[in-house]
């Protein structure tokens, strides 16, 4: 399903997109669907870089923490009433 988009532009903006759009031989609709398509992708690369970036720096703290036994083991007394 397609959804329509309406987007107000200047008389420059709009006869310099236009321009931009012939010269890459493009509609100025698939011009912008491109650049649209492009730009969600680009954005999508950054998203993961910076939640990696966060990943691996958390990563680097060390927090006191006792072995698997005796964490279930506070669990399990915290349960208790």
């Amino acid at each position: 399903m397609s959804k329509r988009l309406q987007v107000i532009l200047t008389d420059d903006e709009a006869r310099a997109l236009k321009q931009v759009a012939e010269r890459e031989g493009l509609t100025v609709s698939a011009w912008v669907r491109r650049s649209l398509s492009e730009s969600r992708a680009a954005r999508a690369v950054v998203d993961v870089e910076q939640r990696l970036a966060t990943i691996r720096g958390a990563a680097r703290h060390e927090f006191p923490a006792p072995d698997i036994e005796e964490m279930l083991g506070e669990i399990e007394r915290g349960y208790s009433p």
